[in-house]
């Protein structure tokens, strides 16, 4: 691979066929397939995720994103009737939110939902976000009351390349097991294979702490630069308790559920900030300092996900996992199945 350019955006490009992209979970959690990449021995087992557990070494800990979901997409009109989309982001200052508008908006514009909702428009941001404030029959509200006015109107933020409305069930399937803290619009996927019982038996057997990162739209946004140095990394809010910290602090192996926990803690490491906004690109040539072993989905082309995998094996034997998963007809992304680097 030396003729490679790991920079190059396009070297992490791969062919997916449309069928291997799940549009529903597995049905139990745990019974999604699992991809099991030793990187001691060069191997790799395939297996189940139920059986993710026997797999782990004994003295690891593990660290869990307990962000929960909101249900962050509106849909309404605006004064002249057309229809509108509205995707919350992340709350802002003086109770404004960064949102994304689908229809097209200029500042001013009113936008109006059920149960009294209205929003204003008061920038247009060159990245493509809004920043809106909401009233709620025209009084000011919060980002607590929004989150109330959501479970009545507002629909779950399913990601954009599954084709269909969300349901019910995905109410349910789209939050982890051990979702507690309001805010994010997408699921830390990695941990949506937990069933309650698993999930029970890791506590039981396995030093389990948590981190907070409410995962914004903008992982969802693919990489436009040609090169990595190129790209702005979007930023989300991030919180680590003191006993995370201190797990952080030793020298204990560390298990990062999903992509959202490694960049808090590799975020953490380098900087020592508890707090705050992570805005990390993990890449081969920005590989992870930290953290021992990742559980992760299976990730679109091109995407800093993959690239972040990529940190930790390298291009090359990511390339020739994702080939060998296509290749076992393992099912991708969101509502996919899982991968365990070891």
């Amino acid at each position: 691979m030396t003729d490679i350019d790991l920079l190059a955006v396009d070297a992490y490009d791969y062919d997916l066929p449309e069928n291997l992209i799940a549009a529903s979970p597995a049905e139990p959690r745990d019974s999604a397939k699992l991809l099991v990449y030793d990187r001691r021995t060069d191997t790799i087992t395939h297996t189940v995720f139920k059986e993710f557990l026997h797999f782990l070494p004994a003295d690891t800990a593990v660290i869990l994103n307990d962000t929960k979901v909101i249900k962050a997409r509106l849909f309404g009109h605006k004064q002249s009737g057309g229809k509108v989309e509205v995707l919350i982001n992340s709350p802002l200052p003086r109770n404004r939110f960064l949102v994304y508008i689908r229809g097209r908006v200029k500042p001013e514009t009113h936008l109006h939902f059920d149960q009294g909702l209205e929003a204003v428009v008061e920038t247009l941001h060159p990245d493509g976000t809004r920043t809106v404030r909401f009233t709620q029959n025209g009084k000011p509200i919060d980002f607590t009351t929004l989150h109330e006015v959501l479970e009545k109107i507002g629909h779950v933020p399913l990601p954009p390349y599954i084709k269909r409305e969300d349901t019910q069930a995905d109410t349910k399937d789209y939050q982890t097991v051990f979702a507690r803290k309001i805010g994010a619009v997408a699921a830390p996927t990695a941990s949506l294979h937990f069933t309650d019982a698993l999930f029970t038996q890791m506590r039981e057997r396995f030093d389990t702490r948590y981190i907070t990162l409410h995962v914004g739209a903008g992982t969802f946004k693919p990489v436009e630069a040609k090169r990595i140095d190129a790209h702005t990394m979007h930023s989300e809010f991030y919180d680590i308790p003191q006993k995370t910290r201190e797990l952080i602090d030793s020298g204990q192996k560390i298990l990062a559920v999903g992509t959202t926990v490694t960049r808090t803690v590799e975020y953490y490491v380098r900087t020592c900030l508890p707090r705050g906004a992570c805005d990390l690109f993990l890449h081969p040539y920005n590989p992870p300092q930290r953290v021992d072993f990742l559980l992760t989905n299976f990730h679109l082309p091109k995407s800093t996900l993959l690239m972040l995998v990529a940190s930790f094996i390298g291009l090359e034997k990511t390339q020739a996992i994702y080939k060998e998963a296509i290749a076992k007809s393992y099912r991708f992304f969101s509502y996919g199945d899982a991968m365990l680097i070891l």
